[in-house]
């Protein structure tokens, strides 16, 4: 019989899923690069730049599981304090959220046009060369594991994969519609500022709820 225990409960599916929308939606460096392909290049590119960047979160997504399972398997203790470090961590980009908002801004006059592996490599580039990305998997991944579960150990590399699941369509979606998404972003501070405080709200809440959990 199939084991799908590294398959997580259907609620922290769910949750995780919900969260991962909200952080594939929240405009970054990323996303500002998929906009400005797009408008230079068309769609193919803005696609390209996607499929690099998705390709450096594949890489990191499997660095912080393996390496969190390996934690996992060494000390419990070291975990749980991990998950308290990742609680506070994620209270600070609630904090930052708030307090300086997104930076999202396309200069398409500013980005040359680039082959199309020319510009998947900069996608690549752009989440295998930034340390926060790897820093985000190691502290938001073991909000949703359980470490006294015997399945934790697939659970987190479940997770760590099911996060592109969630992104690589989202992101599919604002590139189809690049130039009204851009326009709408840039001519609408209030649409900006409900994207920062969605995401601290989110965050906030999963912090939250690990030191709920955690002091009963």
């Amino acid at each position: 019989m199939l084991n799908l225990d590294f398959i997580p409960s259907l609620q922290t599916i769910a949750l995780f899923s919900l969260a991962s929308l909200i952080l594939a939606l929240t405009p970054g460096p990323d996303m500002a690069l998929f906009l400005a392909r797009t408008v230079t290049g068309g769609r193919s590119a803005g696609f390209a730049a996607m499929f690099g960047a998705s390709t450096g979160l594949i890489v990191h997504a499997l660095l912080a599981g393996l390496g969190l399972s390996a934690l996992l398997a060494a000390s419990a203790t070291a975990f749980f304090i991990l998950k308290i470090i990742g609680g506070f961590y994620l209270l600070w980009l609630a904090y930052g959220a708030i307090r300086h908002g997104s930076a999202f801004s396309v200069d398409s006059n500013a980005v040359p046009k680039q082959t199309w592996l020319a510009t998947f490599l900069t996608g690549l580039g752009i989440n295998l060369t930034n340390p926060k990305v790897i820093v985000f998997f190691v502290t938001f991944l073991p909000q949703f594991i359980d470490a006294g579960d015997p399945s934790a150990s697939g659970q987190l590399l479940f997770l760590g994969l099911f996060f592109l699941l969630i992104g690589i369509p989202t992101n599919a979606v604002v590139i189809l519609i690049a130039e009204r998404f851009t326009n709408f972003m840039q001519s609408s501070p209030r649409a900006m500022r409900a994207f920062d405080y969605g995401f601290a709200g989110i965050v906030t809440a999963f912090a939250l709820k690990l030191v709920l959990t955690q002091g009963r």
